[in-house]
């Protein structure tokens, strides 16, 4: 590729170059659209051209991780209409179907981190975008037809974990585009853009298949409940994602990685202590997001059929925490820019455990199976407000955690190749490089374990062992607002107090 120090040429043929960064040089692109000479770093460059073509990149990026969060939490809100529609399945076979698709989406999120320096950014993202037609067909068949056994919907629901893989191979292709000291915003950014696909499907969905309105001023569809018109939107979005990526996405030769400089992170310790925190963070957005509908439905009754408009009807509020979370996600990112990732992601968890303990109390005032007697029902509804503030502040404080915790991923592993070089000199220079591939492998392993929270703690609320619903989601908050505390002191030992290693300080 013909490339310059202000402009990176998209039109030229691809050739293999030599930065001053990285002593070996990259191969040969035949085909497809290739930067083989990407200096972030370089002021120059990046005021010359290089910017604008990291924030389309960036755009595009977000739709399509927008679209595969939306089909990873499609079951969230769905699950709650299955009954209606003519499925009897229990609270813990609901639950279950919510659970699924974020184990399979933790376990992809791995391989996909992997995909981007294998196949290409852009590649990747038109190959998994595509890949979304898979859960969304499905999910549109599997719903439109009332004799399809369980078994079938907990194979349809696993498939929806596609969209959950979305997530690492687009942060790691980000990385790599952004400098240092942007990366904060634009990795805060280009999250919340996905994770605000989890708020949408909870909002529309249930405007789409006629089974809500919109705040209550649309009146729900007389022609009853259809999922299935969901999963074909979808669908189509998926198609028009895939092409987009097709036209406006780049894939970058610099953004290359050995199999064994990737793996290498697992052995390193950051990796796995920002693992734990990232449970605390993403793994409590994702979980609580999947989970708040049918913690809704099930511990605020309301009549059934519900009147549209009154009582407390779960499609009416069930997006909320997932749009509080999302938006307050670039916050974080920017709050850590500001004033160092490891202070805001302390600050972070001490939210988590005044608000969680909040929503533990409001629920231990609710009275269980309230259905018998209406005016049990009405003072449970009356603790609604306090529930849904609470648990509001407590998708804010994932929120912010999560995009500090992603601001000290790059921070850390900078710092230790800062720490162990000298400035000015080759070797400083390619160890940040390979710090910068490294992050980008961090960032996958780390946001696979972080997820797995989102698997365990819908099954924590429909423990078989406790004897309500009720009780089983009162337990499962004593043991989120422990692990908490554990995770601040993880913080604070690890990367804030003053005898750590440079690595482990609060600039990180």
């Amino acid at each position: 590729m013909a490339t310059t120090h202000s402009q990176p040429d998209l039109t030229a043929a691809p050739q293999p170059t030599t930065t001053g960064t990285d002593p070996a040089p990259g191969p040969a692109r035949r085909t497809g659209r290739w930067i083989d000479d990407w200096r972030p770093e370089d002021g120059d460059f990046w005021e010359g051209g290089g910017k604008q073509v990291a924030r389309r990149n960036l755009v595009w990026s977000i739709f399509a991780e927008h679209l595969g969060f939306s089909v990873w939490l499609i079951w969230s809100v769905s699950s709650a209409f299955l009954v209606a529609q003519g499925f009897d399945f229990t609270p813990q076979q609901l639950f279950l179907l919510v659970a699924l698709p974020n184990l399979v989406g933790s376990l992809l999120r791995l391989p996909y981190t992997f995909a981007v320096p294998a196949f290409g950014g852009r590649n990747w993202t038109i190959a998994s975008a595509a890949l979304l037609l898979v859960p969304t067909v499905g999910f549109s068949v599997a719903v439109g037809d009332p004799t399809t056994p369980y078994w079938v919907f907990c194979l349809i629901a696993a498939t929806a974990g596609l969209g959950g893989g979305n997530f690492a191979s687009s942060m790691a292709n980000i990385n790599f585009f952004y400098p240092t000291a942007k990366k904060g915003a634009a990795l805060g950014l280009n999250a919340a853009g996905g994770n605000l696909g989890v708020s949408l499907i909870q909002f529309f969905l249930p405007v789409v298949v006629g089974g809500a309105g919109i705040f209550g001023l649309v009146t729900a569809s007389r022609g009853g409940i259809h999922l299935e018109r969901a999963g074909w939107l979808y669908a189509g979005l998926a198609v028009v994602a895939t092409v987009a990526a097709y036209l406006f996405m780049d894939n970058l030769g610099t953004a290359r990685s050995r199999p064994r400089e990737q793996l290498a992170v697992v052995t390193q310790k950051h990796t796995w202590v920002m693992s734990v925190l990232y449970i605390g963070t993403f793994g409590s957005f994702i979980g609580y997001s999947a989970a708040m509908p049918l913690l809704i439905k099930l511990n605020f009754w309301v009549p059934e059929p519900a009147p549209l408009g009154t009582g407390i009807y779960f499609a009416y509020f069930a997006f909320l925490g997932a749009l509080v979370g999302s938006l307050t996600r670039p916050l974080g990112g920017w709050l850590a820019d500001r004033y160092g990732g490891a202070r805001v992601t302390l600050a972070a968890f001490g939210g988590l455990v005044v608000f969680t303990l909040g929503v533990l109390a409001t629920l231990l005032r609710l009275t269980p199976n309230p259905t018998a007697d209406p005016a049990i029902a009405a003072d449970n509804q009356g603790l609604f407000p306090l529930f849904l503030g609470c648990f509001l502040l407590v998708f804010a404080s994932t929120g912010i955690g999560n995009g500090s915790t992603y601001k000290m991923i790059p921070a850390i592993w900078r710092a230790g190749a800062v720490a162990t070089t000298a400035a000015g000199t080759p070797e400083r220079d390619r160890a940040l490089l390979t710090s910068t591939r490294q992050a980008s492998s961090a960032l996958g392993v780390i946001g696979a374990v972080g997820a797995v929270g989102g698997f365990l703690i819908p099954l924590a609320f429909s423990a078989p062992w406790v004897d309500s619903p009720l009780q089983a989601t009162q337990g499962a908050f004593v043991v989120f607002t422990g692990y908490y505390v554990v995770c601040a002191l993880v913080v604070w030992a690890v990367y804030l107090r003053r005898s750590r290693s440079a690595v482990g300080r609060a600039e990180v």
